[in-house]
């Protein structure tokens, strides 16, 4: 019992000597809860952690995940972000998108990364991509490997690093997609493994895969840059962990021991009577109206499990929690410690209140009443953006995009980056942009234009423009396509289905990055970004059990054919004079079997007269 303070002496001195050896080493959480109209609910989880280059260099760890840091170190990546997303986002009902769409990703799976690597050896580039995909796909449970040279481009004006590259540095830009990938719990399992509480304490307690794939919209998004002074000196790798989703208020607090929607009934269903066909029996269902209740338990499952302060000797207060709601909406904090938060007022109608967490033996929770009122959208949005294939049978397809701008005062210059398969072949020729308003007047213009295109087989088309769209312009961009005809063995299992079609990817340059005198990190932070949902594309497809029919008819017919020549060949036709004698062994068998047939014979034979006498005999003692 002595001996056990000594051992727990080490202990209480390794963080200290951790944060010496590390002064970078840092890690933050935050979460952002903001109820939307119709009855959903914004949560927005936030993971953020640092380490110095020096100790990323020598593979000391304390916060940043090292199975993460070893994949960058090996492929020479100096800059990562990698999006798994699904759903839609409503910008009309909801507002604008959470950070700006920096953080989102398209459906599916995207990836792109800063690779060092020169143009004069592209193979090396090729290989270090090619691991960093594979590695990764090990890691998250994905796809990833499939992000072969037919789904990975080079674009040019859609992304900038967002870290601090040293100078002279010849990291290159890759870009990759896989519109149809599905993501599941086995991509958010690894996910919460790079944390350094995994998901048992802090606000990552609330990401159970039940509730997070329920959601009507959800994006996970790991992004990781350098990050260094003015002098270039004095380094530091950041990794941002981000989840963003909204949830169905109704649908999340549903039961857990009766988890499949049923309909209620009649009596219990508020009937909107306005309507013209409204009688006794037949109901038109009441809009919800104002805000639903909810709390943390009963959306997510669960509450918060205490914090996951791992910095206990920073004295600066930390409220890890947001909460937007109106001003005049109530709200319980269900917390085991006492712990007031903090508010904010903010547009005269609204507040924002900051919560701190507990220790990790207790929980945290907030509950809120339901509210007459409904809840405020967000920001409106910058930019409205739609995109939708057209044409029928042997027309030869359209792919259009209409972009719409909703201010009435400011002009917008964005740029429009469109990845196709090497199977929809563009024509460049055909691309339009067509003012489908007055306000467009002759600004509206196409002012520059990118375009890789496709190699059977090798990789995909790129198609990136620059555009400008004054205030409430809204145009029309719109180009001709073809399709190929693929080979049998090149139709996924599921060919009926379609063929997804990556979204189109619309960056929205704010005035600060027209502006040269602005400094390159103002720039970054302001760029907004744009996903259009992605397409469903139907080609030509075989019928398949045809093949298997001629397999089957060809196997017949050869069989009969060879069988028929290979007894031809192989049987010997004699006359029976020409037959050698037999054996020994032959005549001792037809010796032994003529035997049987002897013995055979005679036994029925005395079988048969013992009959006839036993009848004969019964006769005569009868008479």
């Amino acid at each position: 019992m002595k001996l056990q303070p000594l051992f727990a002496l080490p202990a209480t001195l390794l963080p200290v000597v951790f944060a010496a050896a590390d002064p970078h080493a840092a890690y933050t959480e935050h979460l952002d809860l903001h109820p939307l109209p119709d009855g959903h609910l914004y949560a927005g989880f936030n993971f953020t952690a640092t380490t110095s280059h020096a100790a990323y260099e020598a593979q000391h760890f304390r916060y940043f995940p090292r199975s993460l840091a070893q994949i960058l170190q090996h492929t020479r990546t100096a800059e990562l972000h990698l999006r798994f997303a699904f759903g839609r986002w409503d910008d009309e009902s909801w507002g604008a998108r959470p950070r700006g769409g920096r953080r989102e990703g398209g459906t599916g799976a995207e990836l792109w990364a800063w690779v060092d690597g020169e143009e004069d050896h592209p193979e090396v580039l090729e290989e270090r991509w090619g691991g960093l995909v594979n590695s990764l796909s090990g890691l998250f449970c994905a796809s990833l490997n499939f992000i072969d040279g037919t789904r990975t481009t080079r674009p040019v004006l859609s992304f900038e690093p967002e870290g601090t590259h040293k100078h002279g540095n010849e990291a290159q830009l890759l870009h990759g997609t896989l519109p149809h990938e599905v993501v599941c719990t086995e991509n958010l399992t690894p996910f919460l493994k790079l944390l350094p509480c995994q998901g048992k304490a802090g606000i990552s307690s609330l990401l159970d895969g039940h509730k997070v794939f329920d959601a009507n919209w959800q994006t996970m998004a790991i992004d990781v840059r350098p990050l260094c002074n003015a002098k270039g000196e004095d380094c530091a790798l950041e990794i941002q962990q981000t989840v963003d989703m909204v949830l169905d208020v109704e649908r999340s607090m549903r039961p857990s021991h009766d988890p499949i929607p049923r309909p209620l009934p009649i009596e219990q269903i508020e009937c909107d009577t306005s309507k013209e066909y409204h009688s006794d029996d037949t109901c038109y269902p009441q809009a919800p109206s104002g805000a639903p209740g909810w709390s943390l338990r009963k959306v997510f499952g669960q509450p918060i499990n205490g914090n996951c302060d791992l910095e206990s000797a920073d004295a600066t207060p930390n409220y890890p929690i947001t909460l937007h709601v109106p001003a005049d909406h109530p709200v319980e904090l269900l917390s085991s410690a006492s712990l007031p938060g903090k508010e904010e007022k903010m547009n005269l109608g609204s507040t924002i209140i900051h919560y701190p967490l507990p220790p990790h033996p207790h929980t945290f929770d907030i509950s809120l009443p339901p509210h007459p009122q409904p809840p405020e959208p967000r920001n409106p949005p910058l930019l409205h953006a739609t995109r939708h294939l057209t044409g029928h049978g042997l027309d030869p397809p359209i792919l259009t995009t209409t972009l719409s701008n909703p201010s009435l005062s400011k002009n917008l210059t964005l740029t429009y980056l469109d990845t196709l398969p090497w199977f929809l072949r563009p024509y460049i020729h055909t691309l339009r942009l067509q003012r489908l308003s007055r306000a467009c007047g002759d600004s509206a213009e196409l002012q520059q234009l990118f375009y890789t295109p496709a190699r059977d087989r090798e990789r995909g088309s790129k198609i990136e423009l620059l555009l400008h769209l004054p205030a409430g312009c809204t145009a029309q961009l719109s180009y001709g396509v073809e399709k190929a005809v693929l080979r049998y063995a090149e139709y996924p299992p599921d060919a009926n289905r379609g063929f997804d079609v990556a979204g189109g990817i619309i960056k929205i340059l704010p005035d600060s990055l027209l502006d040269e005198q602005v400094n390159n990190d103002s720039k970054r932070e302001a760029a907004s970004y744009l996903r259009t949902p992605p397409l469903l594309l139907p080609l030509p497809t075989p019928d398949f059990s045809m093949p298997y029919n001629v397999i089957i008819l060809t196997s017949t017919v050869l069989a009969l054919g060879f069988g028929s020549v290979f007894n031809l060949v192989v049987r010997r036709f004699v006359l029976v004079e020409e037959v050698p004698a037999a054996g020994l062994p032959t005549r001792l068998r037809d010796a032994v079997r003529a035997l049987k047939l002897r013995l055979s014979s005679l036994g029925g034979r005395s079988g048969v007269e013992g009959k006839a006498g036993r009848v004969a005999g019964g006769t005569t003692v009868a008479g």
